[in-house]
């Protein structure tokens, strides 16, 4: 009886070893995709192109910091663009098995994005949700990152004016620092 006991113990511990052994194996879409956006963390430069043009923004010079906080649970996005004095915030996170971001935006809303990652790995698309707070001057409804390297990655914000008219806003951006962002790590 006793051999029998120390035997299940030895197979229980190794079961146990093999569980914790292969947490990528377990891990959802929406944790490798979060993983996948937390390894941007760092300052990015790059020059903003608009379709159609925006004369007040087009070809202008923008900086982006990316940090992880809160334990790992969210990931700060923060967009500079030269001459325009304040700058929106987007936060991405894990909800369950999604992946989401809420845009602190400009025109005074919060849109909610559900991402996706391409069959490649190599974009993941944010897809409109909802939006809290008024609509009057639009809301941004699509972005698209595209990993090309660990110094190189675009970004694609597509913005809905009123009467349903998109402005796409495209950022090809170079890493500056790695690590967690701008100061107040």
């Amino acid at each position: 009886m006793r051999s029998l006991r120390l035997v299940l113990s030895v197979v229980v511990m190794l079961l146990a070893t093999v569980a914790f052994a292969q947490p990528d194996a377990q891990k959802s879409d929406a944790q490798v995709s979060f993983d996948k956006m937390k390894t941007l963390a760092g300052s990015w430069v790059g020059q903003l192109t608009t379709f159609p043009s925006e004369a007040s923004v087009d070809g202008k010079f923008a900086q982006f910091s990316l940090r992880v906080t809160s334990r790992g649970n969210a990931l700060v996005h923060e967009l500079l663009v030269s001459g325009i004095p304040d700058h929106p915030v987007t936060m991405f996170y894990l909800d369950g098995d999604r992946l989401l971001l809420t845009h602190y935006c400009d025109a005074g809303n919060r849109p909610r994005m559900v991402g996706k990652v391409s069959p490649d790995g190599k974009t993941l698309e944010f897809d409109f949700l909802d939006l809290s707070g008024g609509n009057q001057r639009g809301h941004m409804h699509h972005a698209a990152f595209t990993f090309i390297d660990e110094n190189h990655h675009t970004e694609d914000w597509t913005y809905m004016g009123p009467g349903d008219e998109p402005i796409r806003a495209h950022f090809d951006l170079q890493r500056t620092i790695a690590g967690s962002g701008i100061s107040g790590n």
